[in-house]
């Protein structure tokens, strides 16, 4: 596989989401890019903005196993990895595998659980493990986390820890549809739910060949340059209590290989980094004010764009 198949591939997958979901072609791409690129995408939106809606018809775009789980305050770690049950006819200990062992995890509103709860994604979301009573489970590949919160009901929901959010590689909000996309969605959903009937027309096999594929996508050394330039603004900004981690960095890397590639190109451009520097960024930084931090975070991001030089150069070819 190829560039120009990863275009045609997720072209393929875009235009069937496109059946469920009007407008968003810009969160789209970006959902299908942490999807290949190996990441987890958070999808944070006032209630009934299709986030659940938007996750699902990419579920069923893929042949891949898919769970949901439905955050609540009484949810127990083991209700997402899974436990060890005693089998009286075989005298031993079985286990019965939780959720996490799917290519495609929803964890819907995932706020409202407990944070020892949350905490169970953190390995499963970072090494793609799970580890239960002292045993280390592979989960299946690929794996990939789509969480959805809701940023203005506080009662009865936690706060993610930092550590969860730098695991997520894009904080994405769909936002509210145009006047004439909802006049569409009424006609879409008026008679019936379109997404009864979505078939998928990729499967996991393509995701990983995909993933493997865009590692080949140059990214030229000034591009790197630009890149850290901006994560290093992050690091010096006096608003910023503690700027991106090697973890953003490689995550806005990878994330650039990708998007390029679903772009049609082999190499990386600055308008790669520009686009991704928001979603990929602006949800790691830790400020000094507590005010929004979604929104200051992404005032701030965007503000170090506009103070970072933006190069000039042949970024399709090596020096």
């Amino acid at each position: 596989m190829n560039v120009s198949d990863i275009q045609e591939c997720t072209a393929k997958i875009r235009n069937n989401i496109n059946k469920i979901i009007i407008g968003k072609q810009d969160t789209i791409d970006l959902m299908l890019t942490a999807v290949i690129a190996g990441g987890h995408v958070l999808l944070e939106d006032t209630p009934g903005t299709g986030k659940t809606m938007m996750a699902k018809a990419l579920a069923k775009s893929l042949k891949a196993d898919f769970s949901r789980i439905q955050f609540t305050p009484d949810l127990l770690p083991s209700d997402i990895t899974g436990l060890n049950i005693f089998n009286q006819q075989k005298a031993a200990f079985e286990f019965i595998a939780g959720p996490v062992f799917a290519n495609i995890l929803l964890a819907d509103e995932i706020n409202r659980a407990t944070p020892r709860t949350q905490s169970s994604l953190l390995e499963c979301m970072e090494e793609r493990q799970v580890t239960v009573d002292g045993t280390t489970r592979k989960l299946h590949e690929p794996f990939f986390v789509i969480a959805t919160q809701n940023p203005i009901e506080t009662a009865g929901t936690y706060p993610l820890p930092e550590a969860q959010l730098d695991r997520f590689m894009l904080q994405l909000s769909p936002g509210f549809p145009t006047g004439p996309e909802e006049l569409r969605i009424i006609d879409r959903f008026i008679a019936a739910d379109p997404l009864d009937e979505l078939v998928p027309v990729s499967c996991a096999k393509d995701i990983l060949e995909m993933r493997e594929a865009a590692k080949s996508v140059f990214v030229h050394e000034v591009i790197r340059g630009y890149l850290l330039d901006i994560i290093n603004a992050t690091r010096n900004n006096p608003s910023i209590a503690l700027g991106v981690s090697p973890r953003g960095t490689l995550a806005l890397v990878k994330a650039a290989q990708v998007y390029a590639a679903i772009r049609g190109r082999d190499y990386v451009i600055p308008d790669d980094i520009k686009t991704l520097a928001v979603p990929v960024l602006a949800h790691r930084i830790i400020l000094f004010t507590n005010l929004s931090r979604a929104n200051t975070g992404i005032a701030l991001i965007k503000s170090i764009l506009d103070s970072v030089a933006v190069p000039t150069e042949e970024w399709n070819k090596a020096k």
